[in-house]
């Protein structure tokens, strides 16, 4: 599980050294890191059927990343 897809640094190059810098200097920001971070591996583990969800679950887990994806990219254009 190395190679997780997804991940903020893939998903927003252009932003990498922002994302950096924000987790440490931001709460909010690091929380949402965080809580994308998690649920990209839960998305990722379900994906490779290490630990197999029901697809509802699976679809739910996809919007909640999706929707956090683009919370997170609002705030760093914002910031």
């Amino acid at each position: 599980m190395s190679n997780t897809p997804h991940e903020l640094a893939e998903e927003f190059p252009e932003f990498a050294e922002k994302m950096s810098a924000l987790k440490v200097s931001d709460s909010h920001f690091a929380k949402l890191a965080a809580e994308y971070h998690e649920i990209n591996r839960k998305v990722h583990v379900a994906e490779t059927n290490v630990a197999p969800r029901e697809e509802l679950a699976e679809v739910d887990l996809r919007k909640r990343r999706g929707a956090l994806k683009d919370e997170i990219y609002a705030y760093l254009k914002a910031n």
